[in-house]
């Protein structure tokens, strides 16, 4: 009766009800998504989304980001790349690596490189060890300056026991081509590796991890050096131990670490 009176027709109807009904979940599961895009500070894409919402479909949540337009916050380029030129081409090495990412074994293969985060009027420098399999930092320093210490401190900071016969890539930065780094990887029995020039994508596990650091510190704030200082810290803490990704089995770096030490031994042991 409705329908005569409204002058519609029964499929149209329902055809309507339906829809409305998918607008009105849509809308529920819009704020579920909202509220944990908001309390990322729009940071997070559908991955880490995903992982929060473990029963609601990868697929829906691209759909529902989309419509409502919760888009992530958009990388920075790299200033320091330009500094790249200034290299020693007698120390630059081979690309050992050669972009084999796929590494099941802690601590045989890292990657290392330094990024910049604009603070005050100038800019901070961060250098980062990582190692691919588990994707842990292992060690990091942070400096107003670009000077050799940057990264010499950085090496210092993973244990010579880890660092024996592991093979460490970057990029050809006049850093890791000058002598003083070159003979410190000497001592400490390691190969090094390097990216062709120019070719970021060489050393992506390093450029990936810097660029959802950016993404996801709240750098911003900080009003001096240390309080910049502790807010780095605490993100590389919240990134080794809390920060679960979706390429390592949704686990968090150092979850990921143990699980392949683990399944490492029990291969051993079934092979003995």
């Amino acid at each position: 009766m409705l329908c005569d009176i409204a002058n519609v027709s029964r499929g149209g109807y329902y055809k309507w009800l339906k829809s409305a009904d998918l607008k009105e979940k849509d809308y529920e599961d819009y704020l579920l998504i909202k509220n944990i895009f908001d309390a990322s500070k729009g940071r997070f894409g559908w991955r880490n989304i995903k992982m929060r919402l473990p029963d609601m479909n990868h697929k829906k949540i691209q759909r529902i980001m989309h419509k409502y337009d919760l888009k992530a916050k958009v990388r920075q380029k790299n200033p320091y790349k330009q500094t790249m030129k200034k290299r020693m081409d007698n120390c630059v090495f081979p690309n050992v690596l050669d972009r084999k990412f796929n590494q099941l074994i802690p601590y045989k293969v890292f990657c290392t490189d330094i990024t910049y985060i604009p603070f005050l009027k100038n800019f901070a420098y961060i250098s980062v060890i990582k190692d691919i399999a588990s994707g842990e930092v292992l060690s990091w320093n942070i400096s107003l300056s670009l000077d050799m210490s940057l990264v010499t401190e950085t090496l210092k900071g993973v244990s010579p026991k880890l660092c024996l016969k592991a093979l460490i890539h970057s990029d050809q930065g006049f850093h890791y081509t000058n002598q003083k780094y070159v003979d410190m990887i000497n001592e400490l029995n390691m190969t090094q590796s390097m990216s062709r020039k120019g070719v970021c994508i060489d050393n992506a596990p390093i450029e990936s991890f810097f660029g959802h650091m950016k993404d996801e510190l709240d750098y911003k704030s900080c009003i001096n050096f240390k309080d910049l200082c502790l807010k780095v810290s605490e993100y590389m803490t919240y990134y080794n131990y809390k920060r679960k990704q979706w390429t390592r089995n949704r686990m968090t770096p150092i979850e990921y670490r143990d699980y392949l030490i683990n399944q490492s031994q029990s291969i051993s042991v079934v092979g003995s």
